[in-house]
């Protein structure tokens, strides 16, 4: 499966060369939405209110999408149709009376009658792909064949902290600023990688060093390693049974009685947002949905949550939220040492099972 990298796309986009069809997905998901903005505003222009059709996957309308296919475009150069979320391995929540096969073939043969002004993107932000060797391994391959066979597939996996480096020192750079790549570097691996929280960490160190340069000692004043960011690498451990990597992301966290607090509620808050997004799943609700009911502020978070739940059922997260619940009782209930308490929480949430 042939497929086209963000810098080859922007070069096209900026070139006015655009496909009838993309499919974009990978795991760093803001990335993953940045390049759909950008080919919805090369279509479109501002007229997205207009000329921007969106389909939710889980809920696909064959028929609806062909008639929004063939329509002429209002006000902008293309037709643009965004379907979000399909997933070949589920195309629906409620698979009664159908199978995947079926329903991925009725979306291929209406993908194959894309008119000339129409832009279709499927891109995918609220699941994994499963992948080997850099190559989907699940149903979803003949979808991103198609795409790639006919239009562009891309894959936006994270990049490494040495490949962010040079773009966080030249956004530092742009801002007035100047940050060393051994920092910049440091800095990709406190918000492990994801490009979001590291843009958001660059405006408050650019705010905080007001022109002076971004030292070590500035990252780890204003960059909040040690709870958060952390608490994802915990909670994908346990979800991947590994106990190796569990205890790794624990030492990082440097538990102590001052930061217990601390450190439990940013566990705990990492297992409620696998806990809502998987129940969410489960009763066919959307990543808007959820943001709205829970009032969340960032829509990564919550994609990420709708990802990475994925990997455990409901009954197991809710069997690691009642553990962490006893232990934070336990903290707050009688003297004991917080690292051996959350270690022996973490053994608890390994021992369950889907």
């Amino acid at each position: 499966m042939p497929q086209t990298d963000a810098k080859t796309i922007a070069a096209q986009i900026k070139k006015g060369e655009l496909k009838n069809i993309y499919y974009i997905y990978g795991a760093d998901v803001p990335a993953v939405e940045k390049l759909t903005r950008r080919i919805i505003d090369a279509a479109v222009g501002d007229n997205a209110e207009f000329a921007l059709n969106r389909f939710n996957g889980r809920k696909l309308d064959f028929s609806e999408l062909y008639d929004t296919m063939q329509m002429m475009p209002m006000m902008s150069d293309y037709n643009c149709v965004l379907i979000n979320d399909y997933n070949c391995e589920k195309p629906r929540e409620d698979m009664r009376g159908y199978t995947a096969d079926d329903l991925n073939k009725k979306l291929l043969d209406t993908l194959k009658d894309i008119p000339p002004q129409t832009v279709v993107i499927i891109n995918v932000t609220g699941f994994e792909i499963k992948s080997k060797k850099g190559r989907i391994s699940d149903k979803n391959k003949k979808l991103a064949d198609f795409a790639a066979k006919y239009g562009i597939c891309c894959e936006l996996a994270p990049k490494t902290p040495q490949e962010l480096a040079k773009d966080i020192a030249a956004r530092v750079s742009a801002r007035g600023g100047m940050i060393s790549i051994d920092n910049a570097r440091e800095l990709a691996e406190m918000c492990l990688s994801d490009t979001l929280t590291i843009n958001n960490e660059i405006d408050k160190l650019c705010a905080y060093a007001a022109g002076r340069e971004i030292t070590r000692d500035m990252l780890h004043l204003m960059v909040h390693e040690q709870s958060d960011m952390t608490s994802y690498k915990l909670a994908d451990a346990v979800a991947a049974m590994n106990r190796k990597a569990a205890f790794e992301a624990i030492d990082e966290m440097n538990i102590d009685s001052k930061n217990r607090g601390e450190i439990m509620g940013a566990v705990t808050g990492t297992f409620i947002d696998l806990y809502r997004a998987a129940c969410a799943r489960q009763s066919g609700r959307g990543v808007g949905e959820v943001m709205s009911d829970f009032s969340y502020k960032w829509e990564f978070k919550v994609k990420n949550a709708f990802r990475d739940s994925q990997r455990m059922s409901v009954r197991r997260l809710r069997a690691c939220l009642s553990i962490l619940r006893d232990t934070a009782v336990r903290l707050n209930s009688a003297p004991v040492d917080p690292r051996t308490a959350i270690e022996e929480a973490v053994t608890k949430m390994l021992m369950t099972r889907n």
